[in-house]
């Protein structure tokens, strides 16, 4: 009975959520062990679950039941998908690329294999975690950075823009929120991304 219940209520955490951490699996279960331990059982569920294909781990503490592996942008939060990815996200990029996150948290940067998929994270100070939005994409809303962000975000992390994606860029930025964003950062930056923008 207790067993069915707790199964219960994960299976409809899953279906609200496109993603569930393992805390929130722990507090529903709410098992101890004579220690006082908790998580015990939590792990054992969320193993068997993983076992029998019914979830599917994102990152560390971290599930799904979707087949996106962009959904690992709410495992790293602060975060929102960013470069590249929100170049083709905004219509600016007509090549395929993998999920780019770029998060605050304290996480290791480089591509990781999320869900048979590479996912790349970038780091970047929490200072630096704002100009995104929610764009939908399938059935979920993901967070993406605007496009004055991105084209920030791309002189930061010396990602080369060619001139026709700049054109592109230039024709749809707002020079007024640029220049907003710009005030975050050093001069070295705004003098470089004035210059790209040409």
């Amino acid at each position: 009975m207790g067993k069915h219940k707790h199964i219960d209520s994960i299976n409809r955490l899953f279906e609200k959520s496109p993603v569930v951490d393992f805390r929130t699996i722990e507090r529903i279960v709410e098992s101890k062990d004579k220690s006082g331990r908790t998580g015990r059982y939590a792990k054992l569920l969320v193993s068997n679950l993983l076992r029998q294909g019914k979830i599917k781990k994102l990152a560390k503490g971290c599930y799904t039941r979707h087949d996106d592996n962009s959904l690992a942008v709410f495992c790293f939060k602060p975060a929102y998908l960013g470069l590249q990815s929100a170049l083709s996200a905004h219509n600016l990029w007509e090549q395929e690329t993998i999920p780019i996150i770029i998060s605050a948290k304290k996480a290791r940067s480089g591509v990781r294999d999320v869900m048979g998929g590479n996912v790349l994270v970038r780091r970047t100070g929490s200072e630096r975690i704002f100009g995104y939005e929610l764009m939908q994409e399938g059935d979920f809303y993901l967070p993406y950075s605007d496009i004055e962000k991105t084209l920030i975000d791309m002189i930061v992390f010396r990602q080369r823009i060619d001139p026709e994606t700049m054109k592109r860029i230039n024709r749809r930025i707002d020079p007024r929120r640029l220049t907003e964003y710009l005030k975050r950062y050093p001069p070295r930056i705004r003098k470089m991304v004035m210059e790209y923008r040409g």
